[in-house]
């Protein structure tokens, strides 16, 4: 049965070796020359959360694997590229993907594609009580550091059709960001990314979005939520705060894990956004906002720590015409991403802006806010470019009212046994939390 001759194919996703991995290899290298394609974070995340560790260190650990003669990348996460290319002999895969949800659709596309050219799918019992959890566990302590954490959000950007982040204003949002999982269409949808977001942050402060709450302030809370989380983390830093200061904010920011700074193009007293009055609101020059944009990326010390700007072209009535200016010379200062803020109703605006800056040779990642514009769909922003879109505030308006409620009624019956039915047990919340 062993010939050299045969080539073996051997799908894998691996952020940690274990004896499956090792079982698989072996029993491949019975049949032939063993191929592993090794899948690529493009073709995990169409499925799940992308890996903890990075493509290039996940190849490294393979290659070093006995009985392994080459790897490859796979692109595809049903394996087809790979096989239409390869022609192999054989596929060996564990037989877990049979009843696997969301897997095991793809099991009866590669029999169909190996029959073309007479190859064989070898399914060897998958091995039994390997404890997933524990190992992911032991493989987040070991490479969840701050440089890992940083440059997460930059592998989503590229990995992803578009990366969803939700807003966090503590570390009890950050672990439901954390946790939260739901299966649908035969993959794992979650939010891949938290929103540390100005104006939630001084909600919960009492105090007004107006840069009342000085960084030093933010960066303190934002550190307990890091403390007990991993997936990446975008800073709203309003205006970036003065030019002398923000080489400070920048190495603060990137030495404590967060991937990403949101500066926006307005200068003086903040004033939130979606008010509908910007009278006293002013919009910095491009040439100094460009300024502090490459100040930024010259005080990084990793590429992956993204400096985004946001524009206010739109907010402020100035319209399409300076929105796509400012973009091309932000873009040019280095720039990672574009965020283009409009507080419209719907989404016409900002397709608007997408449609010819996508064209430009000065195109970069766009990221839209949908906080006004609520009944545009995530396909749509795909559509028309987007790689971004953040919930900004919906966790924090959602507990008011929950709070409110709850409050309102142990003040009527003079007893909480009411609205038990309504809240849920404090055992969940301590089970989130956990006892590590």
């Amino acid at each position: 049965m062993k010939s050299s001759k045969k080539i073996v194919y051997v799908p894998l996703a691996v952020d940690f070796i274990n004896d499956a991995h090792i079982k698989i290899i072996n029993v491949a290298k019975k049949y032939g020359e063993v191929i592993v394609g090794l899948l690529t974070d493009k073709a995990i995340a169409k499925y799940k959360s992308i890996p903890i560790i990075n493509y290039e260190t996940r190849e490294l650990m393979v290659k070093n694997l006995k009985n392994v003669s080459k790897v490859i990348p796979d692109n595809s996460y049903d394996y087809i590229e790979n096989l239409k290319a390869l022609k192999p002999n054989f596929l060996v895969h564990g037989d877990d993907w049979k009843k696997q949800g969301f897997r095991k659709h793809i099991r009866p596309k590669v029999i169909k594609i190996l029959k073309k050219w007479n190859g064989k799918l070898i399914e060897p019992r998958s091995t039994k009580n390997i404890s997933v959890t524990n190992s992911e566990k032991k493989i987040k302590d070991i490479f969840d550091n701050t440089e890992n954490r940083v440059s997460k959000l930059a592998r989503l950007i590229k990995s992803k059709e578009i990366v969803r982040v939700l807003e966090s204003h503590n570390s009890l949002t950050g672990l439901i960001i954390e946790n939260l999982k739901i299966e649908k269409n035969k993959k794992i949808e979650e939010f891949d990314c938290m929103w540390s977001s100005s104006l939630t942050d001084s909600a919960t402060k009492g105090k007004p979005d107006n840069q009342a709450v000085d960084y030093s302030s933010r960066i303190s809370s934002l550190n307990d939520m890091l403390d007990v989380t991993s997936k990446p983390l975008i800073f709203d830093a309003d205006n970036g705060g003065q030019f002398e200061h923000l080489s400070f904010l920048i190495r603060s920011l990137e030495r404590n894990g967060v991937s990403a700074i949101i500066m926006e193009d307005k200068v003086g007293l903040k004033k939130n956004s979606l008010f509908k009055n910007q009278k006293d609101a002013k919009q910095d020059t491009p040439k100094a906002f460009a300024k502090k944009i490459k100040k930024a990326c010259t005080t990084r010390k990793s590429k992956d720590f993204l400096i985004i700007a946001r524009i206010e072209s739109f907010i402020l009535g100035k319209g399409l015409k300076d929105a796509l200016k400012r973009a091309e010379i932000y873009s040019r200062a280095g720039a990672d991403a574009i965020l283009i803020h409009s507080k419209e109703k719907t989404a016409k605006e900002i397709f608007s802006f997408s449609k010819i800056f996508n064209k430009s040779k000065f195109s970069k990642p766009l990221i839209a806010v949908p906080s006004t514009y609520s009944k545009v769909y995530e396909k749509d922003l795909i559509k028309n470019g987007f790689k971004i879109v953040i919930y900004a505030n919906h966790l924090l308006r959602a507990a008011f009212p929950a709070m409110e409620f709850t409050a309102k009624k142990i003040l009527e019956n003079t007893r909480s046994f009411e609205i038990e039915k309504n809240i849920i047990p404090i055992k969940r919340i301590i089970n989130l939390i956990g006892n590590d």
